[in-house]
C-alpha cells in the first residue's frame, strides 16, 4: 500500500478490502496501522476519559452482553437517576485524576421527558468545569438531540455493537436502522459521534469487518471509536462465550485505525483482563484513547494509578483538550508522570 493511499480518508470500503487487511501478517498490519497513526496523531499521547453510570440497571433492552438489561438476573443493584450535584462531584474527581472528557451513561431505551431537564443540567455543569462532555442515553429523537446540543454536549455515544447481519442475534428490542438514525440526528445537531462495537459475542471475521465498514462508510467518521472486549457477566446469555484471542483483538484495533485514520480509537471495556504487554500492543496498533478510573458503568477497569504507571513505563502522556485546554492542569499531570518515572514504583525493564 502506497504512502498516498495510507493518508487517504475513505468512505467506500468493501468487505473484501477490509478482510484483506485483517488477513495480513500481524507485523505488517501493525506497521501499516502505526504508519497511519503517526500521520495524524502524536504516537505518545493518549486521550483520557472517565465514565460514570448516572442511572444503573432495569434497562428494557435485551442486549445479550449487558448486565444492566432487565431481561437477565445478574444481581446488579438497580439505581435511579443520580442527583445532578453528585454527578458534578464525580466529574470534579475525574478532572483531578487527569481526565479531559467526562462520559455519563444511563441504562435507558431512550430518555424520558421527566428526566431530560436533569440530564441537561448535568451537561451544563460538567461543561462549566472545562471538561469535554459525553453521554450515552439510548435512542434519541430529533428534539432531544437538539436540546443536548444546545446544552453544550460535545459527544454522544451510541454503539452499533456488531455487523447488521449479526445484530439480531444479540439485540431484538432496537433495530440497526434506529441506531443509525440516532447517529444521524447527533451529526445533524453538530455534535461529535462516539460509536464502536464489541468483540467476543460469537461473531465471525465478516461481522467484525462489517461493523468497521458501517462506521468507516458513514458520511463522516465517528470522532471516537470504542472497541470493547466482551466482559462476561454471570446471568447474561453470553456469559459462557469463548475468550477473544488477544492477537485478534489487536488486529481489530489496527484495522479500525487504518479505516478511520483521524478518529480516536478507544481501548474500552475488557481492559481489566489485558496485561500490560497487550495494552502496549494496542497503543502500537493505533489505540489512543482509554477510560480512566476504577469502573466502566458496572464492570471493573484498571485503577487510575496503574494506568499512570503504565503510561510512565511506555513514555505516554495524556492528550490535552484541543479546545480551551487547562494548561496548568495539563502541566501538573505531566509533571506527576515524570516524577513517577523516577520513583521506586518503576523499574528499568531493560535490566530486569
Amino acid at each position: 500500500m502506497s504512502a498516498s493511499t495510507i493518508a487517504t480518508t475513505r468512505h467506500d470500503w468493501s468487505l473484501a478490502e477490509v478482510k484483506a487487511l485483517f488477513q495480513q501478517p500481524f507485523n505488517d498490519l501493525l506497521f501499516q496501522a502505526q504508519t497511519v497513526h503517526r500521520a495524524h496523531f502524536d504516537p505518545n499521547r493518549v486521550q483520557v476519559s472517565t465514565l460514570l453510570s448516572i442511572k444503573t440497571g432495569a434497562c428494557p433492552e435485551d442486549c445479550k452482553y449487558c448486565p444492566q438489561s432487565g431481561h437477565y438476573n445478574t444481581g446488579l443493584e438497580k439505581q435511579k437517576l443520580m442527583e445532578v450535584q453528585k454527578v458534578l462531584e464525580e466529574a470534579a474527581r475525574a478532572k483531578a485524576i487527569g481526565s479531559t472528557r467526562f462520559c455519563m451513561g444511563a441504562a435507558w431505551k431512550h430518555p424520558s421527558a421527566k428526566d431530560m431537564p436533569y440530564v441537561l443540567e448535568m451537561v451544563k455543569g460538567v461543561k462549566a468545569m472545562g471538561l469535554e462532555t459525553c453521554m450515552t442515553l439510548g435512542k434519541l429523537d430529533q428534539e432531544q438531540t437538539l436540546a443536548l446540543a444546545q446544552a453544550g454536549l460535545d459527544y454522544y455515544n451510541h454503539n452499533l455493537d456488531t455487523s447488521p447481519e449479526f445484530y439480531t442475534s444479540i439485540i431484538t428490542t432496537r433495530t440497526y436502522a434506529e441506531r443509525l438514525q440516532t447517529l444521524a440526528y447527533v451529526r445533524d445537531a453538530g455534535m461529535k459521534i462516539c460509536s464502536g462495537g464489541i468483540l467476543g459475542m460469537g461473531e465471525s471475521l465478516d461481522d467484525r469487518a462489517g461493523l468497521l465498514i458501517q462506521l468507516a462508510n458513514l458520511p463522516e467518521h465517528p470522532e471516537s471509536v470504542p472497541i470493547n472486549m466482551l466482559v462476561k457477566v454471570a446471568g447474561t446469555p453470553l456469559a459462557e462465550e469463548q475468550d477473544v484471542d488477544p492477537f485478534d483483538f489487536i488486529r481489530m484495533l489496527a484495522v479500525a485505525r487504518i479505516l478511520m485514520p483521524k478518529s480516536h480509537v478507544r481501548l474500552s471495556a475488557g481492559r481489566e483482563q489485558m496485561n500490560e504487554q497487550m495494552q502496549a500492543l494496542a497503543f502500537m496498533a493505533g489505540a489512543n484513547s482509554i477510560f480512566y478510573g476504577e469502573k466502566l458503568l458496572t464492570t471493573a477497569n484498571p485503577q487510575a494509578d496503574k494506568d499512570m504507571q503504565l503510561f510512565a513505563r511506555l513514555g505516554i502522556l495524556p492528550e490535552a483538550r484541543e479546545e480551551h485546554a487547562d494548561e496548568v492542569h495539563q502541566a501538573a499531570i505531566e509533571q506527576a508522570l515524570v516524577e513517577q518515572r523516577s520513583s521506586e514504583l518503576f523499574y528499568d525493564a531493560a535490566s530486569a
